[in-house]
């Protein structure tokens, strides 16, 4: 479980983060949304500790992690996966090589061990035949996969999905909706999607927690987002095109 507990963060004397605390839960997939500038990145970079708070804790299974060495945190962040709004994918790296790369720096397995591991994690995105192809062969959606290939490579027990579906056109972003809600049920891990793509959110996401003005301004599940009458989170919902009250269009 991670906690956030009273997070403030400022930049050059302008708060990002003003009392946030939030608690994600074992097992669960929770959307952090917000506007644009409303401090959903800041509080994601918060969590894997690439960011240090003003004040307040972030606790990982009960540890700050702010309050420990380098060499602890390392270890720690190897729970955590990350999917890049971009990708990331190494350029200079095939699909194979891109996904092998947190094999080779945080384990000692064998070669053969990570040939097949890269295989196992190229098929759980459903591109078993891409390990040879270079990252400008690839379509967006396939460098997508790619990157969650290399996330999950170390069997984290925390994936973070940063705007996950960004640049993707509409049909590309359903397959990547659905191939988070399989991979976070299949492998039983806890997902954190940072994204304004309500969406994704309402495809995804078994809660909701939604950033204005670098506030936590709501917390709660699907359902209780859309009987919600608070007129901020509305107003931010309105923007896409799902309203408030239509069918909740993800798997029970």
């Amino acid at each position: 479980m991670i906690r956030v507990e009273h997070l403030y963060k400022s930049f050059d004397e302008r708060p990002v983060l003003v009392d946030v605390s939030l608690e994600i839960r074992d097992g669960e997939t929770l959307a952090i949304i917000g506007r644009s500038g409303s401090g959903k990145s800041v509080l994601m970079k918060h969590l894997i500790g690439l960011l240090k708070p003003d004040r307040g804790r972030v606790l990982v299974d009960g540890v700050d992690i702010n309050a420990i060495s380098y060499e602890e945190l390392r270890r720690i962040r190897r729970q955590f996966g990350v999917l890049f709004q971009s990708g990331a994918l190494f350029d200079s790296m095939n699909a194979f090589e891109n996904v092998a790369f947190p094999l080779r720096t945080f384990t000692s397995l064998s070669e053969e061990e990570i040939r097949r591991r890269v295989q196992e994690c190229l098929e759980l995105v459903q591109l078993p035949d891409v390990g040879p192809k270079m990252p400008d062969e690839l379509s967006g959606g396939m460098k997508k996969r790619v990157a969650l290939a290399r996330a999950i490579a170390l069997e984290p027990r925390y994936i973070i999905y940063d705007e996950p579906t960004t640049g993707l056109d509409p049909e590309t972003a359903n397959a990547i909706d659905e191939l988070i809600r399989d991979l976070n049920h299949r492998l039983n891990v806890t997902g954190i999607m940072v994204t304004h793509d309500m969406h994704s959110v309402l495809s995804v996401a078994d809660r909701v927690a939604f950033l204005y003005q670098g506030r936590m301004h709501w917390v709660g599940t699907i359902e209780e987002l859309h009987r919600s009458d608070d007129p901020t989170l509305l107003a931010f919902v309105k923007a896409s095109e799902y309203q408030i009250g239509q069918p909740i269009p993800r798997s029970a």
